[in-house]
């Protein structure tokens, strides 16, 4: 029994779904939850930026004495993964999990990947899907515009602004006949309704955050350090800062109204 908290972080608010699905999986689990809302996104970052903003984000949650971190964002878990070897706890990126579920999905070994323009340049899901099963035929598109709508709170089915952009971004893997398409990138289940509606119901959707988060599952069972807590745990969230639209978007994130605990964290990079 291990009833320290799980750490999870993000550029922004996209992670909050992997915590939904952490709430599914694991209630008595305590989750503390960062997203840096003041940076993001991490997307069109250099690569050096980004590793230095990851480090900085799991700093912060080890000061919170975390059992796990969970890196939250397609970004950081492509180009960062050197990270993992400077925690002292058990890391789990959003690529891996991602990529096993897809491979398992595919019936014409047909696959699609939607992320940042940093996780797409990185090669990161095609590489995975490869290792696991060399034939698959992988097409990539980065969706730059994807993160600032979501974050900005345009996230509802048939808003015409995501709306224009999914169709603009998604036409390739229709012409690709792909079977299944990997949201590689935490903020992109929001906006699934659109992206189904764009690419049609024969195409499945593999939400990043959800198979991090059963993988995180897998983990802490395997390890031996669930909570094994009856009743909930206890759940605390921190921004760099405090977005116009962050009460919508995260209740909507998360499929209820955001807890009311969010406090701020302005010194970030000192950590």
């Amino acid at each position: 029994m291990d009833t320290r908290p799980i750490g999870i972080f993000d550029s922004g608010l996209g992670g909050l779904t992997v915590v939904k699905e952490l709430l599914r999986a694991l209630p008595g689990e305590s989750i503390i939850y960062f997203g840096d809302t003041g940076r993001v996104p991490y997307g069109n970052r250099s690569n050096a930026a980004i590793l230095k903003y990851a480090m900085q984000d799991a700093r912060f949650l080890l000061k919170h004495d975390v059992k796990l971190i969970i890196a939250a964002c397609g970004t950081v878990s492509s180009v960062a993964t050197e990270i993992a070897k400077e925690l002292p706890v058990p890391y789990i990126g959003v690529v891996k999990p991602a990529a096993k579920r897809a491979a398992e999905i595919t019936h014409s070994g047909k696959i699609g990947v939607i992320g940042t323009a940093a996780t797409i340049a990185s090669g990161s899901y095609k590489k995975e899907l490869h290792e696991i099963n060399p034939s698959v035929r992988v097409t990539a598109r980065s969706c730059p515009l994807f993160v600032p709508l979501v974050e900005s709170g345009f996230v509802k089915d048939g808003d015409p602004l995501t709306t224009l952009a999914a169709e603009r971004y998604l036409s390739e893997f229709t012409a690709e006949k792909v079977d299944t398409l990997i949201l590689g990138c935490t903020h992109y289940p929001i906006i699934s309704g659109i992206i189904k509606q764009v690419l049609g119901s024969k195409v499945t959707l593999i939400s990043a955050g959800r198979a991090a988060a059963e993988a995180a599952a897998d983990l802490l069972e395997k390890d031996g350090i669930l909570s094994e807590k009856s009743g909930e745990g206890e759940r605390r969230f921190f921004v760099s800062d405090m977005t116009q639209s962050f009460t919508e978007v995260s209740s909507v994130l998360l499929g209820h109204r955001f807890p009311m605990d969010v406090r701020l964290v302005d010194d970030i990079d000192t950590y």
